[in-house]
C-alpha cells in the first residue's frame, strides 16, 4: 500500500472507503485463495486489514497468515481487527524485497497493491517465496473509465485546480492494461494464468463520508501543498457530483476490477 496512507488518512481510508471499494472484492479473493489447502499464506500490501480479516475467516484455524505493508499507520488499524490467538503476523516489509525464505508460502494475495510498487521486482519475489504449485492472486482496478472514484474525483479536482490538479488518484487506476501484466507474470516464471474482469455495483449509504474518504486520502497532501482551497469544499463538490451522476438514497456506485490468478510451476 502507498506510504502516503499515514495517521488520520489510514483511519479515514478504512472507515469511509473500506466497505464501498474493498470489502466485496476482499470476500471474493479470500474465497478463491482458500479453495485449495493452505498452511501458510502471505498477504502483500495488507493496508488496514480488510482482506486480512476475510482471509483469516476463510483459512483453517491452524493455518498461518502473514500480512505485510510499508505503512505502520495502516498496520496499526489492521491489528485492531484481530485477537491474539488468531495466528496473524503483521510485519512492515517491502513487496520488492520480501524478508522471507524461498518457498515459504502456499499462496500469496495482494488486493489493489501492485500499482504502488515495481511489478517485475514484486512478481519475482512472490515467485521466489512461493512453494511449487503455489498460487498468486492479485487484483488491480480497471481504468478510470469504469471507476468513478477516480474519474469523478479528478474532474472535481480540475474545477478547483484547473492548471495543476492533484494526481494521486490516477495511480490506483494506472494498471488496467492486461497484456503487460500478463507478460510480466510469464517473464517472472508464472504459469496457468487466469484473468477475469469483475464488474460490480453497490450502494453508498453515506455519500458525504465516501467523498471525504477520497479527498482525505494521500490526495489531501497535494491539496494542502497548493493551499488554495478548503478541503471540505472539495468534499461537498465531490459528494454532489456522485449524487448527480449515480442517484441518491442510496447512490448506486459502479466499479470494475481485474483479477489475476497465477501458479508457480
Amino acid at each position: 500500500m502507498a506510504a502516503g496512507y499515514v495517521g488520520d488518512v489510514a483511519i479515514a481510508y478504512d472507515r469511509d472507503l473500506g466497505y464501498v471499494l474493498f470489502e466485496h472484492h476482499a470476500a471474493d479473493i479470500a474465497r478463491r485463495a482458500t479453495e485449495r489447502s493452505v498452511r501458510h499464506m502471505l498477504e502483500i500490501a495488507a493496508g488496514t486489514g480488510i482482506v486480512t480479516r476475510q482471509l483469516r475467516d476463510a483459512l483453517p484455524k491452524n493455518a498461518l497468515l502473514t500480512a505485510i505493508d510499508i505503512s505502520d499507520s495502516m498496520m496499526d488499524v489492521a491489528r485492531t481487527k484481530f485477537l491474539p490467538h488468531e495466528q496473524v503476523t503483521f510485519q512492515i516489509a517491502d513487496a520488492t524485497a520480501l524478508p522471507f525464505d524461498d518457498e515459504a508460502f502456499d499462496a500469496v494475495v495482494c488486493q489493489f497493491g501492485v500499482m504502488f510498487f515495481d511489478k517485475e521486482a514484486g512478481f519475482r519475489e512472490v515467485r521466489r517465496t512461493l512453494k511449487h504449485g503455489g498460487r498468486y492472486l492479485f487484483s488491480v482496478w480497471d481504468s478510470r473509465r469504469y471507476n468513478p472514484f477516480a474519474s469523478l474525483t479528478f474532474e472535481v479536482m480540475k474545477q478547483f485546480f484547473p492548471s495543476n490538479p492533484p494526481q494521486f488518484l490516477e495511480l490506483p487506476v494506472s494498471c488496467f492494461e492486461i497484456d503487460p501484466i500478463k507478460e510480466a507474470l510469464i517473464r517472472s516464471g508464472f504459469a496457468r494464468i487466469v484473468i477475469s474482469v469483475q464488474r460490480r455495483e453497490y450502494d453508498i449509504m453515506d455519500v458525504a463520508a465516501f467523498a471525504r474518504g477520497l479527498v482525505f486520502s494521500p490526495v489531501i497532501e497535494e491539496i494542502r501543498e497548493r493551499g488554495e482551497v478548503e478541503p471540505e469544499k472539495i468534499v461537498a463538490a465531490l459528494a454532489e457530483a456522485l449524487t448527480r451522476e449515480y442517484g441518491s438514497n442510496p447512490t448506486r456506485y459502479p466499479m470494475q476490477a481485474i483479477l489475476f490468478e497465477a501458479e508457480k510451476p
